[in-house]
């Protein structure tokens, strides 16, 4: 999902219940990293979300010193 960041990924999940979403990144050596994980109520991602993952891998990047 590069409308995140550079190197993050999506994993999709979909069972009897719904669908849902978990968004992350594995591009540093010591972790990975979950950014996000929701239930999907609609087809499209909603903005929030992405936007919330967003922050969150900014917010992971200044931490590293990246």
């Amino acid at each position: 999902m590069n409308t995140v960041g550079q190197g993050v990924r999506e994993i999709r999940i979909r069972d009897e219940v719904g669908a849902f979403r978990v968004l992350y990144v594995a591009k540093f050596a010591d972790a990975i990293y979950v950014l996000h994980c929701f239930q999907k109520k609609t087809e499209k991602t909603g903005k929030a979300d992405v936007e919330l993952a967003a922050r969150r891998y900014r917010e992971l990047l200044k931490e590293r010193g990246q």
